[in-house]
C-alpha cells in the first residue's frame, strides 16, 4: 500500500496516512501524473517494472543489460555482421577511465565502432526544495554529450564500460546506464560491460593486446540524435525526495507487506550512525561522527530501510569491475547471508533472515550518500535481477541536510515547521555543531532553495517538458482535460499511467 503525506503546520511534521489507490501500488509513490498533460501517443510512459530488464543466468547470453567481454569482443570485431537484431546504428563504448598500460582503450575501427572516455554523468540541480551537487544530467547536458560524440540513441547500441575496473569506476559506469535509461534509451540499445580492461586483458578475460588501443576514438562533434527523438519516458527510474517520503512506513521496522524495498547501499557505520561497523562492534571510544560525509547535520537512515553495502554485489569488492553472479545477488534478496555473514540488515542491525528481504512485486528504492554507490545497486536490482527499481538521486547528502538542526554558524537548516523535515522520518544521531556545514548558502551545494515548496519534482517536470518539446500537441480530449497551473481541469477520469514519474 502506498502512502501519501499531508501538512500539519502546528506540528511541523510530515504525517503518513494510508492511500487506497490501487493503481499506485506498483509505483510506490504519490500520483503526480495529474500535474501534466497526457504524453503524446508516440511516447510511452514506463513504470519501474517496465524499465527493468532481467539478466540471463549466464551473463554471456545477454545482448543488452549486463554483457561480458566475450560478447563485446564478438561485436567490435565484426559489428555489421554481429550486431543484435533491431540495431541499425553504430557500437559506441563510453569508458569511464583509461585502462591500464597496454589496455588503455577498447579498440575501435572509428567507422562503425567507437570508443570514448566520458565520466561526466552528474550535474548540480534543484528539485524545488534543495539543490544537490550530483543529480541526473538535464536535457541540455545529455543532448550536448550525444552531440559531442555523434551518438544517435535511437539507432546506436551504447556500452557503459569502466575502463580500469574498480568499485569507483563501476559507480560512474552505473550512472552512465542510469542517465541514458532515464532519458529514454531503449533497453536493447544499452549495455553495461562486466569487467574492466585489466580483467579483459587477463587470461580469464580472453582478450589480447590487439584488442586495445592507446588512444580513444577521435571526437566527431557532429549532430546525430537527441533524447527528444526517443519514444520512452523513463523518468520513473528516479525517485524524488517526495517519492521517498511517501513510501516510508510509520515506524523503523522491516515491513514485508507494503510493496516497498528500501535499500541503503552505504556501510553499516553510516546506516547505524556508528552503532555497528562493517567490521563488527565499534571499538571502545569509537567516534560515531567519523562516518559523516559532506559536513552533514546527522547520520543514520530513513525509517524502514534495509542495509547491504554496495561492495557485496561486486566480485572481490569491485577490484576488477565485475558483478557477482545473478544467483549470488538473488540470494541476498532472498534474505540469505553469504560466507562472510553479509546480508540485508534492518534497523535492529541484525540480518533479516531467509525470506524476509525482497518480496515478489516490491519496488526497490536505493540510495547512498550521493547516488554513486547506489548506481551499482541499481544495476544489480534493475539490470541483473529485473526488479522494479528507483534510484533516489538526491540520496543522503540531500536527506540528512533537511533537518531542524543548527549549523556551525548557529543557523537552523530548516524551520521547525517546514514540511520537508526528514529528521522526523529517520533514525539518526546529530553531528557536532562546529562541523555541520551551512545549507543556506547559495555559493555551495547542497543548499535549501525553498523550505516551503509545494513539491519536490521540479527537475523531473523540467526533464519531461524538455523531452516532449517536439511531441505532437495533445488536446487532452480523451483524458478529461488539459493542465493549468499544476492541476487538472475538467473531467475526472484517472491518468492512463499513474507510474509516470
Amino acid at each position: 500500500m502506498s502512502r501519501s503525506w499531508r501538512r500539519d503546520g502546528g506540528a511541523g511534521r510530515l504525517v503518513a496516512a494510508s492511500m487506497v489507490i490501487a493503481m499506485l501500488a506498483a509505483c510506490g509513490g504519490e500520483d503526480r501524473s495529474g500535474a501534466e498533460t497526457t504524453p503524446a501517443a508516440s511516447r510511452i510512459v514506463n513504470t519501474p517494472a517496465q524499465i527493468a530488464q532481467e539478466s540471463a543466468d549466464d551473463y554471456d547470453d545477454n545482448r543488452s543489460g549486463l554483457i561480458t567481454g566475450k560478447t563485446l569482443k564478438r561485436w567490435k570485431d565484426n559489428w555489421l555482421q554481429e550486431r543484435p537484431a533491431g540495431i541499425k546504428g553504430n557500437l559506441v563504448i563510453f569508458q569511464i577511465s583509461k585502462g591500464p598500460a597496454g589496455a588503455e582503450f577498447i579498440k575501435a575501427d572509428n567507422e562503425t565502432v567507437f570508443s570514448y572516455q566520458e565520466n561526466a554523468w552528474q550535474e548540480e540541480r534543484s528539485n524545488g526544495v534543495i539543490k544537490t551537487p550530483g543529480m541526473v544530467l538535464s536535457g541540455a547536458q545529455i543532448d550536448a554529450l550525444l552531440r559531442r560524440y555523434g551518438v544517435n540513441p535511437s539507432e546506436d547500441l551504447i556500452v557503459c564500460a569502466p575502463g580500469t575496473g574498480s568499485a569507483s569506476n563501476a559507480m560512474i559506469q552505473g550512472r552512465c546506464w542510469y542517465t541514458l535509461r532515464y532519458w529514454g534509451v531503449a533497453a536493447d540499445h544499452l549495455a553495461v560491460l562486466n569487467g574492466g580492461n585489466q580483467y579483459l586483458a587477463s587470461s580469464e578475460g580472453g582478450w589480447s593486446a590487439t584488442d586495445f588501443a592507446a588512444t580513444a576514438s577521435p571526437v566527431t562533434n557532429k549532430y546525430a540524435g537527441s533524447v527528444r527523438d526517443l519514444k520512452e519516458d523513463n523518468t520513473a527510474l528516479q525517485a524524488t525526495l517526495e517519492d521517498v517520503i511517501n513510501v516510508l512506513p510509520l515506524e523503523d521496522g522491516n515491513r514485508s507487506t507494503d510493496g516497498i524495498f528500501l535499500w541503503d547501499a552505504r556501510s553499516l557505520d553510516q546506516f547505524s550512525a556508528g552503532e555497528l561497523l562493517e567490521s563488527g562492534a565499534p571499538p571502545e571510544g569509537y567516534n560515531y561522527t567519523s562516518s559523516f560525509q559532506n559536513g552533514g547535520s546527522r547520520q543514520g537512515h530513513p525509517r524502514g530501510a534495509l542495509q547491504l553495502q554496495y561492495t557485496n554485489v561486486l566480485v572481490n569488492g569491485g577490484a576488477d569491475g565485475r558483478y557477482k553472479s545473478k544467483a549470488e545477488i538473488k540470494a541476498y534478496f532472498d534474505g540469505e547471508v553469504d560466507a562472510a555473514g553479509k546480508g540485508f540488515r534492518d534497523g535492529t542491525l541484525q540480518p533479516v533472515g531467509s525470506g524476509n528481504a525482497y518480496q515478489p512485486g516490491d519496488v526497490v528504492y536505493t540510495y547512498c550518500e550521493t547516488a554513486v554507490r547506489a548506481a551499482i545497486t541499481t544495476v544489480a536490482s534493475a539490470v541483473i535481477l529485473g526488479h522494479p527499481t528507483r534510484l533516489y538521486d538526491g540520496s543522503m547528502i540531500e536527506w540528512n541536510s533537511l533537518s531542524y538542526i543548527a549549523d556551525k554558524n548557529g543557523n537552523f537548516i530548516l524551520p521547525a515547521k517546514s514540511v520537508w523535515r526528514t529528521d522526523v522520518l529517520s533514525f539518526f544521531k546529530p553531528g557536532v555543531q562546529a562541523q555541520i556545514a551551512p545549507r543556506n548558502d547559495a555559493s555551495t551545494t547542497p543548499y535549501v532553495v525553498n523550505a516551503g515548496a509545494e513539491h519536490a519534482d521540479e527537475a523531473i517536470l523540467a526533464d519531461k517538458a524538455y523531452a516532449r518539446a517536439n511531441d505532437p500537441v495533445d488536446d487532452g480530449g480523451s483524458t478529461g482535460g488539459a493542465t493549468t497551473g499544476g492541476s487538472t481541469t475538467g473531467g475526472s477520469s484517472p491518468p492512463p499511467n499513474p507510474c509516470g514519474g
